[in-house]
């Protein structure tokens, strides 16, 4: 018997509480969200759509409408707009996640008018047309970035950094199944800016990862103090929707109104 979104969450919640390094950021000011039945979640790079399977599943079992994007990493333009065409077929107010890179996304089309709640998790949340590659040079640069290797116009993370730097709190054997499927992205990409800051208008959620050698953690907490976003700080490497899926799941479900 499928569990009501109550009681799930509440499940769901417990479990969190083992984990959960600490809850900051702006809980007492962040807007009461629309309740949402939706969500769409946007991958990053080294990434395609399959990483959402963890917390889908938990999303699912709650009684939720969930979509995974399939991000071409391409042009931050292409790439918007593969978000707003799952974002067109939802049928009300929907949840909108981005991981790593897919921040950039999430700021750019969560002004959708069926986006009711923005979801950041150890994610790019950039100001309107700000230089992402400027603000993240204020920070030591992650072990990560030396991982990056280029095949003409296409990059991708070497084997080693990927299971050290992007996933490294995750089972060897399980870290190498998503090596193999990482999607490499096209240097196009990184060279767009967003015309649009969504978290200004829109009530926002954020995911740091302490452990993060990917994204600078300190740069993840600026960005969500920033944005006022009501933040939990996870001890994760980047892919904490993989390592902590019962976290993650819980901050979208509070993000579609459901405590």
């Amino acid at each position: 018997m499928m569990m009501n979104r109550r009681t799930f969450s509440t499940a769901l919640l417990a479990g969190a509480a083992a984990s959960l390094v600490s809850t900051r950021g702006m809980a007492a000011t962040t807007p009461t969200p629309v309740k949402a039945k939706n969500i769409v979640l946007a991958h990053g790079l080294f990434a395609d759509g399959s990483c959402w399977t963890e917390v889908i599943g938990r999303l699912q079992a709650a009684g939720y409408n969930a979509t995974a994007v399939q991000n071409p990493l391409t042009t931050l333009e292409e790439a918007a707009a593969s978000v707003r065409k799952v974002l067109d077929r939802q049928d009300g107010p929907t949840v909108l996640v981005g991981h790593s890179f897919s921040g950039v996304l999430v700021s750019e089309t969560g002004v959708h008018p069926k986006v009711s709640a923005l979801v950041y998790i150890a994610a790019r949340a950039p100001d309107a047309g700000e230089d992402y590659a400027a603000l993240a040079k204020t920070y030591p640069i992650p072990p990560a970035s030396a991982g990056i290797v280029f095949d003409g116009d296409e990059g991708r993370l070497t084997e080693e950094a990927f299971l050290r730097d992007f996933a490294g709190d995750l089972p060897e054997a399980k870290a190498r199944v998503l090596y193999a499927v990482q999607e490499p992205f096209h240097k196009a990409l990184l060279t767009g800016k967003t015309t649009q800051a969504a978290w200004r208008s829109k009530p926002s959620w954020y995911a740091v990862s302490t452990e993060d050698r990917t994204i600078n953690p300190d740069l993840e907490r600026f960005m969500a103090k920033r944005m006022g976003a009501k933040t939990i700080e996870l001890k994760s490497s980047h892919l904490s929707l993989i390592s902590h899926p019962d976290e993650i799941a819980q901050l979208i479900i509070e993000a579609a109104g459901d405590r």
